[in-house]
């Protein structure tokens, strides 16, 4: 973009992420929109060198954070803001054009929290997270697969990814059963594929402790319990710092994890939990309080001392039931691993809330 009459009064540039063509509209100071224009990816990738200083609006979508850092690097400001809170704002038929006015009117909203960008090193291990979810589903497809068939002859393999592979394998060997040559060898092939998936995954685990190892986030949050590895990781990569959120129900709330509520005047009405924002955090931290559960039915069995944490967990999942109770166990954990985070403290399972008489 050169300099003219016209660009020098502009202030702010929304632009609608695409894959070939991005739509851009700009504004004065005051919101208001005075110019558009469409560009290639090429064109967009040379139009901000050169050129004053603007606000640069994006919507947090796929590509947004390729697309902020090289524009910070030119000296931009850039602010992304959530897709879902940017749809209310776009007017009439949804079509490029009308995507980037809404930008613009969402962006002048103050109450939409925006979304941090993202390093490369985040992205980094955010990719890693997907790809073994990727393996993990080819695994379980193929696990299935197996069961499937083999049950078609009699029989049947015992509950258990680890059980799998030694009982398939003594099924191939016994030539009593009634399985086909041909499909004990593509059963054993499958096999052999389901263990290549394992190892994988195994060493996308590995890189991803080579990243927690050198990551003190990563490490104070796995002090936690049901805060592994993975959970952590992910936490640290996905949420960033934890002090963009004020409070940790604002927090536990971005999870998805707190009551969805329809209240008016006096009446207060509070239902199932909302399930927004990330689904992979929300489910690592749900299942994460199910293994805190479980050890806490297994120490109680064993007469062994509970944390005021897993004695609440047990006693809330004797009147709600497990299901629920992992939930709120998972909304509590939430709420204080920002705790701890904001005020730069241990995670303290013990830990009671000091309330002002």
């Amino acid at each position: 973009m050169h300099a003219t009459p016209d660009s020098i009064s502009i202030a702010t540039v929304a632009i609608d992420l695409a894959k070939d063509v991005f739509e851009l509209a700009f504004a004065d100071a005051q919101g208001q929109l005075i110019e558009r224009r469409r560009l290639n990816r090429s064109t967009l990738a040379m139009a901000f060198d050169n050129v004053p200083p603007r606000r640069i609006v994006m919507e947090a979508c796929g590509t947004a954070h390729y697309w902020a850092r090289r524009f910070q690097r030119g000296g931009h400001a850039v602010t992304l803001l959530p897709a879902h809170a940017v749809r209310p704002y776009v007017r009439g038929n949804k079509t490029d054009r009308t995507d980037a006015a809404g930008l613009l009117e969402a962006d002048r909203c103050g109450a939409i929290r925006p979304v941090p960008v993202k390093a490369p090193e985040q992205q980094g291990i955010q990719g890693l997270h997907r790809v073994r979810e990727f393996h993990k589903a080819q695994r379980t497809a193929a696990i299935n697969l197996v069961r499937g068939l083999l049950r078609e002859f009699g029989i049947v393999i015992p509950l258990g990814s680890t059980k799998v592979r030694a009982a398939v394998l003594a099924a191939l060997e016994d030539g009593g059963n009634e399985l086909p040559m041909p499909l004990r060898q593509t059963l054993h092939a499958l096999l052999e594929t389901i263990a290549t998936i394992e190892r994988e995954m195994a060493q996308i685990e590995e890189r991803l402790q080579g990243f927690a190892d050198r990551d003190p986030r990563s490490q104070r949050l796995q002090r936690a319990g049901g805060i592994g590895l993975l959970t952590a990781t992910a936490l640290s990569t996905s949420v960033g710092e934890f002090d963009r959120f004020d409070s940790g129900r604002c927090f536990a709330s971005y999870l998805g994890l707190t009551p969805r509520e329809h209240s008016s005047g006096k009446v207060r009405r509070l239902g199932r939990v909302t399930k927004r924002g990330d689904v992979y955090l929300r489910t690592l931290l749900i299942h994460g309080a199910r293994a805190v559960l479980r050890s806490a039915t297994l120490a109680r069995k064993k007469q062994q001392p509970l944390d005021r944490t897993r004695q609440w967990a047990l006693a809330l999942a004797e009147r709600v039931g497990h299901n629920k109770a992992a939930v709120a166990l998972a909304n509590k954990t939430a709420r204080r691993l920002w705790a701890a985070e904001h005020h730069r403290t241990s995670f303290d399972p013990d830990h009671a809330s000091a309330w002002p008489h």
